[in-house]
This record gives structure tokens, sequence and C-alpha cells, in this order.
């Protein structure tokens, strides 16, 4: 992946703030892939250019600090953002109606897998802010919440798979599909314990 050897070489040479400025710019909603992103600083912490877990905190800050920037920016322009140039190409009119559908069908549960939707995330997070429907407080917990599953696997798979080209490109075409299996199992293991709390509670009276 031609995209991936850039990015590591870049990374490789400038460190923490070159992966920090790219996960600012995949927060915008440019065209830079964030998993790619996230592998390739994985990478260079498994080439021995930086530490993996040092890695994994400022990739976490700078995907939590990036999305928060957009709902930050729906929340203040509102729908007025339509009209500027960059966020047009993005967020249409008919795009903008469609998550405000979902929002309406779905609530909070959307804005936690559009952080697996990487071509719904900067919609869903402008149209999350530009609504008022979810507070500032609201949309930083759920967006860690998702973060801590997407963020961790894509940076330690990076690291893991640093020093075998063909393992890591195999397992970043199968990423999606394991990450969602992966968010499947969370909730799973969130669910079991709700319940068996529940059921405590229900004992305990």
């Amino acid at each position: 992946m031609d995209l991936l050897e850039r990015l590591i070489t870049i990374f490789a040479q400038n460190g923490y703030l070159a992966v920090f400025i790219a996960l600012m710019i995949c927060g915008a909603g440019l065209p830079l892939p964030e998993d790619v992103t996230l592998v390739a600083g994985g990478v260079i912490a498994g080439l021995g250019y930086a530490n993996v877990h040092a890695m994994f905190g400022l990739c976490m800050f700078g995907v939590l600090l990036g999305d928060s920037a957009i709902f930050l920016l729906g929340h203040h322009y509102g729908a007025r953002m339509m009209r500027w140039r960059l966020v047009a190409k993005v967020l249409t009119p008919k795009r903008y109606a469609m998550v405000q559908e979902k929002f309406d069908r779905y609530g909070n549960r959307m804005l936690f897998f559009a952080r697996f939707l990487p071509g719904m995330r900067t919609t869903v997070y402008v149209t999350a802010g530009a609504t008022h429907r979810v507070s500032t407080v609201r949309f930083l917990l759920i967006d860690t919440l998702a973060a801590l599953i997407s963020v961790p696997f894509w940076v330690y798979l990076g690291y893991l798979g640093a020093n075998n080209h063909q393992w890591l490109m195999k397992w970043m075409h199968r990423g999606q599909n394991s990450l969602w299996l992966l968010v499947a199992l969370v909730l799973l293991v969130l669910l079991v314990l709700w319940w068996r709390q529940r059921r405590q509670r229900t004992n305990d009276c």
C-alpha cells in the first residue's frame, strides 16, 4: 500500500508531531484514512522510532481532539457550515437530512457507531453539533468509548506487523470486519455485566 509506505517514511523522519498533524487532517474530513494513519504510527513504534504506548496515547489525544473540533464547529456555526466550500463537499443537504433522520431513529447510538464508519464520521459529528441534540460532555464520553476500541486496534496492529509486511497487509484488509467483531464482543461483555448487576440488585431486594 503506497500511502502506508509514504506515511511510515514521513512519520519515521518526523516522529510524533507528524502523526499528530496527520490525525488533525483526518479529523478535518480530508481524504487521509484514519485507520492507515494509526497503523503507520504503530509501525514506526514497532521499528523502534517511537514508544508504542506513547504512540497510543498520542493517537487517542489526536483522534479525540480532531473529532471534538468538528463537533464544536457544527455546534457553533450550525447549518451555516454547509455554505462553506470545503464542508459542502462532505456535508451535502441530502446527507445532512439523512443523518438528522438517523439521529431521530437511533439517538446516541449513531454517534458511537459513526467512529467505525469512515465515510460517515465527519458528517455525523458535524450534524450532532449543528442540531444541538448532544451535549459536549456526552459527545466526548461516547466518542472516547468508541475510540478506546478502534485506536488501540489499529495502532497495535501496526506495531505487531511492523516487521512482517505481508501479515500486516493481510490483517489491514481484514481489519474492518475484525474491528466490527471486536465492537460486538465489547458490547456483549458490557451487556453481560449490566445483566449481572441488574440481577444482583434484584436479588438484594
